[in-house]
């Protein structure tokens, strides 16, 4: 395996926290942006479900490039388009506008941690795998946790445009850092761009591992998205609010090194039943009340959420179908951003009439779903080799 660099992995995390930054910076940003472009709050979120709804759908896009042309390469050509993209977003004047480039950027983000998880399926053993893509949930913690409460401030106090003309120069700076990360060898070539998506079709644990991955979009970034929102509804500045989400970035990235010493002695499948009921629990909390006290334990029980059931639905998503792993992954990354794009169109309008109880009461009955068939599908899985999965 490559894992002869060990630069490789600390540039692995910069992307995902680039993605994540700008990912998150939207959310606590939301209600100064409906304000500054005069526009209802349902039109914004909106705006935010187009860049998952991009997000989504350009996955299985992404992966198939990254099959011909390499994954370092897919990475520097999406990053640079996103740097163009989120930097022309920071100057929109409509929501149509804001839509639409954060939509684009969404579709160039698309490419960075997709294909972070499939260099790591490619160059980490199986045994090794899910402490290494625990550990790339750092990158994905400290995004959080700096957007949300930068985003948040910025809102507050100068202006939200400057998050996206940030993100934009991080995007621009990776390019050229990852010249210099090692290439792995192109491993997949199939007869054509439609054959991984036939053995994925044909593929049932393939089917339900995507399944899974679209109920936990949304769940755990439908409430995420709406969170900072609900908490500055109740009276909370959005300074405040952002803080609440960047206690969810601070909590994924302690929960990391917990849950990755426990991947190497606990079944995944016990890892997704943990994550499974915190991620019940915080939603529960928040449906009682939106006060910044309970949130700020909610963002908690999310992050656990995130750490726990996200790390192992994504390992199990780089094991299931070896042949056409980048598919499987970018269609993983696909699913779960399409959900969270549903649940923001669906959440969009009980927002704006202030029914957030109804919001985190349904999030915590899908909660409790996806726990049910994500555990007990892992539980019997059997692995390529004709093993049970661990």
């Amino acid at each position: 395996m490559t894992e002869s660099s060990s630069r490789a992995p600390r540039q692995l995390q910069v992307v995902a926290f680039a993605s994540t930054l700008d990912r998150f910076a939207m959310p606590p940003m939301l209600i100064a942006m409906a304000r500054d472009l005069g526009a209802p709050l349902s039109m914004i979120i909106n705006a935010a479900g187009a860049y998952f709804l991009a997000y989504g759908l350009m996955q299985p896009v992404w992966g198939m490039v990254s099959d011909r042309i390499g994954l370092v390469r897919t990475m520097r050509v999406a990053l640079s388009l996103a740097a163009v993209s989120t930097t022309v977003a920071a100057f929109a004047q409509s929501p149509l506008a804001l839509g639409v480039t954060r939509g684009l950027t969404g579709a160039c983000f698309a490419a960075a941690v997709p294909a972070s998880l499939i260099y790591i399926g490619d160059t980490v053993s199986s045994e090794r795998r899910q402490p290494e893509v625990t550990r790339l949930m750092a990158g994905v913690a400290l995004g959080t946790g700096f957007a949300s409460a930068g985003a948040g401030a910025l809102a507050e106090f100068t202006s939200w445009r400057f998050a996206f003309v940030l993100t934009g120069l991080i995007a621009l700076c990776l390019v050229v850092s990852l010249g210099r990360l090692p290439r792995p060898p192109i491993v997949r070539e199939h007869s054509s761009l439609l054959a991984p998506l036939a053995a994925v079709a044909r593929s049932g644990p393939t089917r339900l591992v995507l399944a899974l991955a679209f109920l936990e979009g949304m769940v755990l970034l439908g409430v995420l998205t709406v969170l900072p929102t609900a908490v500055e509804a109740s009276g909370a500045s959005a300074s405040v609010a952002g803080a609440v989400t960047a206690l969810y970035g601070v909590a994924v990235f302690g929960f990391a090194r917990l849950v990755g010493a426990l991947a190497h002695r606990t079944r995944a499948s016990r890892l997704i039943a943990l994550g499974a009921a915190a991620a019940a629990a915080g939603c529960g909390l928040v449906t009682l009340s939106r006060s910044p006290a309970v949130a700020l334990a909610a963002a908690c029980f999310l992050g656990l959420a995130w750490v726990s059931m996200h790390s192992s639905l994504q390992t199990w998503a780089t094991e299931v179908l070896p042949s056409a792993r980048a598919t499987v992954v970018s269609g993983f990354a696909g699913a779960l951003f399409l959900g969270s794009a549903v649940a923001a169109q669906l959440a969009g309008g009980l927002a704006q009439a202030h029914r957030y109880a109804q919001i985190f009461a349904w999030a915590t009955a899908l909660a409790i779903v996806l726990g049910l068939f994500a555990t007990l599908g892992r539980t019997r899985w059997i692995g390529p080799e004709g093993e049970p999965g661990p």
